[in-house]
Formats: C-alpha cells, structure tokens, sequence
C-alpha cells in the first residue's frame, strides 16, 4: 500500500542551518499494517511524514501508494489518498462550522463542489450513526460549533472525519500528544476500533514507548534520518520498553535522548 523507495531531504542546502532530515529511507508497508513510529528529537518522523503526504518534496528517491507514483503530486491532490490527524486538535476541523458541517466536508473529499443543498436528511442520520460510536455524546450536537468543544472531542472528531473516506493511508502524528492520559487513551481505543473495522493501512507517530509497543502489529524506530529498528509479529509482542532502549543503544552505538519518550 505504501512503499517510499531511498528518499532523502535536506533543509537549507548550502547554508550553515543545513539539516540532512531523511537520509536513504526505505518503507514498506502492506496492506492492513499498522505501524507505531518512534524516536528522539530530530530523527526525522515528522519529516517523513510530511513528505509522503506532500507537504515538502524529497530531494530524491520515490513514494508509492498504492500502485501509483505520487512523488511529484503536491499535497491536494494526494488528499483523496490520505487521512490525516496532526498533534493539535486545532487543526484538523473547522472551528467556526459545525460538527454535521465539518463532517459533510470529509464526506465530500476528492469529489466536485456544487451549489445544491448542503446536507441532507438521509446524510445526518449517517453522520448520528458515526458520532455514537465515538461514545461522547455529539451524536446529539450536530449543529454545535467544533470550536466550542473539548480538544479530546475535537481530535476523535478529526479521526473520524480523516477515515470516513476509507483512506488508501492513515497518517497519525503524536494525534494523542496534546491530550490529557485519560482521554488520550480513550482516544486512542477509538483508533485502534477504526483502524480494525476498516482494515486501514496506517503509520502512527508517538513519543510514547508503552503506545509504541501495544499498539498496531509493527515498530519503527529512525534516528539521525534513518530508520535503525524494524520490529513485528511475535517479537514486538514480547518487546518491553527495557529491550527496546537495548535494541536502540545497540543499533545507534548511543542512548536514547528524549525526556518526553522517557518520561511517557
């Protein structure tokens, strides 16, 4: 579903900020897999992100999804292949429209735009449907602005809408960072739930060790822009965060160094 063939990126070429941030990353991803991605600061998991979903072009190298070159695509016209949820909760929704409002906006994703009437009937009772298996009573708010709710309702809001489409890939960066424990864990039951109904390929950032290792069936981790631990099945089950800091320190030749990560 996913293959990103040797790519590099570099930032501020020729300058004295110059940053190699994907250094000959190779990624393959089936479809159905579900992989946790992790490392310090700077490793480059966010950079990768954002070049798949093209929001910076690679300086070489290829990016495939689904069967199809999508490298030099700017990042509008991957959208009908992608689902995305960013850290902030902000981001993923329309502050000042309304729940059903937001949710027509995915509905409608990748196809054309007419004048005819917004939202029918038949469409808000999908949209009721969807929200209760949120569990958070918005089922009840349709027409209530996203603006005016919790960051924990806004971001299973934003997942919602960003797998509504069955996307060919769902792209998760640290989507549970900004929430408080409690609701970043209900949060993230709810993407475990989508993730298997819907059979979607997906790639999850988190700084968190523990979600790392429970979650999904693969684990990733990149330092210094390259990707150094490869970890699935079996082995990732009976993985601890002990033996994964081993693992990172053995195939880095140094400790891990980030506080949130640790901390987590």
């Amino acid at each position: 579903m996913l293959s990103v063939n040797n790519i590099y990126k570099v930032f501020n070429p020729g300058t004295v900020n110059e940053k190699l941030a994907l250094e000959g990353v190779n990624l393959t991803l089936e479809e159905g897999d579900f992989v946790t991605l992790i490392g310090g600061n700077g490793a480059g998991k966010s950079t990768l992100l954002n070049v798949i979903a093209g929001v910076y072009p690679v300086d070489q190298g290829t990016i495939i999804i689904d069967g199809i070159d999508v490298t030099k695509l700017p990042e509008h016209k991957r959208a009908s292949f992608l689902g995305r949820v960013f850290q902030d909760p902000m981001m993923g929704t329309a502050s000042n429209m309304g729940i059903e409002e937001n949710l027509a906006l995915a509905y409608r994703r990748g196809l054309k735009r007419t004048l005819r009437w917004g939202i029918k009937n038949k469409e808000r009772e999908l949209y009721k449907e969807l929200l209760k298996t949120l569990d958070l009573g918005l089922e009840d708010r349709l027409t209530t602005k996203v603006g005016l709710l919790s960051g924990g309702q806004r971001q299973a809001l934003t997942l919602l809408m960003a797998t509504l489409k069955k996307p060919k890939l769902l792209l998760l960066d640290e989507h549970t960072a900004a929430l408080d424990p409690k609701t970043a864990q209900k949060v993230l039951e709810q993407t475990d739930k989508l993730i298997a109904e819907n059979n979607l390929t997906t790639l999850m950032i988190t700084h968190n060790m523990k979600d790392a290792i429970k979650h999904g069936n693969r684990l990733i981790m990149m330092h210094d822009g390259k990707i150094i631990l490869d970890i699935k099945g079996e082995e990732k089950k009976n993985l601890t965060v002990e033996d994964l800091l081993q693992r990172f320190g053995k195939a880095s030749g140094e400790e891990f160094a980030n506080d949130r990560a640790l901390l987590s």
